[in-house]
This record gives structure tokens, C-alpha cells and sequence, in this order.
């Protein structure tokens, strides 16, 4: 594999969410790749939380997810979202608008504005950000107990970026990229658990993903752990690997080696 160095990203708008994995960090070694194909639209299979997007700010985009309730607040943040009343850093609080959150959900009400308030206020406050369901499909994260937190009840200044993207909630494979889309594709990490969907996803699926990407005709880029498997198996698909380091730590309670990743891409 090759190592390359970053560039300086431009100024973007950040992420509004809290979430695990977010490639922040990985946008100065996209932007030399993504200039290139600016004139494409972007479509992300695993579109998290915008970090990516945001960075990179395509004109055309199709950003997927399969967690319904990120998905809901992304098309509400395109409606020009702005979260009336007070969010408190207080478990009473958390726990009452987690209650509120599930009910809508068991209320069949999960995509609706008020679920996509709900959703920002669990988010930010919750454990570490953690996004978890539990069997019933209800939100199970526990209050985060932050000394303070900065919360954002104004999101009117997302809207004309989101404008022109789409957002959709289904299987990355499922989805149909036209022949000329640029693919980013950031999938769980190749770690032994994941719960990253209810039913996880499993190795299986990282080679049905790999397949997925070896097949479209244009321009394709992949980020992820850099195990032993997910680079033979990248580069059997005839992907040009490139290595990185990443900004955290194999094991945060013993190995403090930074954690290696891999961009693969072909078609570039």
C-alpha cells in the first residue's frame, strides 16, 4: 500500500450529530481525489454523519443510511429545521424526552419533526453520542452526564447545501447509482461486533459490499480498518490501496498505536 499526506480542507459547515467512526478527519485526503470529479453527484451507501458530505459539499447527492431516524433528521434539516424550547443537560430531562422519542416511534410518528428534535436532543447528550436500539426497535442509550454541551437549535443554514440532495433509508445494495456517480463508501469496520444494523454486519456483507463497488464503472472510493482480510480482499478486486493513519488508538486501555486504515479506490 501506499502512505500519502493530507491537504488543508476548506472551511464547511460541521456535522450536526454526534457519531461513532465519523471520517472528519479523512476529508483533506479525499479532496485532492474528489476535484477531480466535482461535475458527479456523490452517493454515500453509508452516509452517517455528513462529515464527509460536508466536507466535501457536492452539488448532487445521494446519501443513504439504513437508520431510519438519522435519515429523518437529515430531510428535516432540508425543511430548514429550528428546534423551539429548551434542551437541558439533565437526566430527568433525557429520560423524559427518550420516553417521548419511543412513543413516537411506537406511535408509528418517527418521521416527523418533532422525532427529529427528539433524535438531536438523545444525540448530543446521550453516552458518548451512541446510536442503539434495542430488539422492539426503541432508543436504549443512556444519559451521558457531560460537564456542559453546546447545543444548536437554528439548522436554517444546512438548507441550501441539502437542497439538491437526496436522502433515502435502505440496504446499500438496494441502491442504483447511475453510471457516472462518484462512490464514497465508509461501511462498519471490519471489527468481530458491529451493531451497526439489527442484524449486524458481517463479513459476508463486507465481501458483498467489495463486489458491489468492483462492479460500478465509475469512480469508487472505500474507507476501513486496514485488517489483513479487508486489504486482500480490496485489492483482489483490483483496487489501488493507499494506508493512513487514523486519529485514534488501537485499544484505549493498553496499545496506544494510532489505528491504520486503508483508502481503496479504482476508476479514479
Amino acid at each position: 500500500m501506499n502512505s500519502e499526506a493530507p491537504v488543508q480542507a476548506p472551511t464547511y459547515l460541521p456535522p450536526p450529530l454526534k457519531w461513532a467512526g465519523g471520517k472528519r478527519w479523512l476529508v483533506p485526503y479525499l479532496l485532492p481525489i474528489w476535484e477531480k470529479h466535482r461535475h458527479r453527484r456523490l452517493l454515500e451507501p453509508f452516509c452517517g454523519g455528513l462529515a464527509v458530505t460536508l466536507g466535501l459539499l457536492p452539488r448532487r447527492a445521494m446519501l443513504n443510511d439504513v437508520n431510519p431516524h438519522l435519515i429523518n433528521f437529515y430531510r428535516q434539516l432540508q425543511t430548514g429545521l429550528v428546534l423551539d424550547g429548551t434542551m437541558e443537560n439533565a437526566d430527568g430531562a433525557f429520560y423524559a424526552g427518550r420516553r417521548r422519542f419511543n412513543s413516537l416511534i411506537e406511535e408509528g410518528l418517527a418521521e416527523t419533526p418533532e422525532a427529529a428534535a427528539l433524535f438531536y436532543y438523545l444525540n448530543r447528550t446521550c453516552y458518548n453520542g451512541l446510536c442503539r436500539f434495542n430488539k422492539s426497535g426503541l432508543f436504549n442509550v443512556p444519559f451521558g452526564k457531560y460537564k456542559t454541551i453546546n447545543y444548536t437549535h437554528d439548522f436554517r443554514a444546512y438548507r441550501p447545501h441539502l437542497a439538491d440532495w437526496r436522502f433515502s433509508c435502505m440496504a446499500f445494495d438496494q441502491l442504483p447509482p447511475d453510471r457516472e456517480d462518484f462512490i464514497y463508501a465508509d461501511p462498519p469496520y471490519d471489527v468481530e461486533f458491529t451493531s451497526y444494523s439489527r442484524d449486524g454486519f458481517t463479513w459476508n456483507d463486507q465481501e458483498r459490499l467489495g463486489r458491489y463497488l468492483a462492479e460500478h464503472p465509475g469512480p469508487v472510493v472505500l474507507s476501513n480498518q486496514a485488517t489483513e482480510r479487508i486489504t486482500r480482499l480490496y485489492t483482489d478486486l483490483g483496487f489501488n490501496l493507499t494506508a493512513l493513519k487514523a486519529p485514534r488508538m488501537i485499544n484505549s486501555t493498553g496499545d496506544r498505536t494510532p489505528a491504520l486504515e486503508v483508502l481503496a479506490t479504482r476508476n479514479i
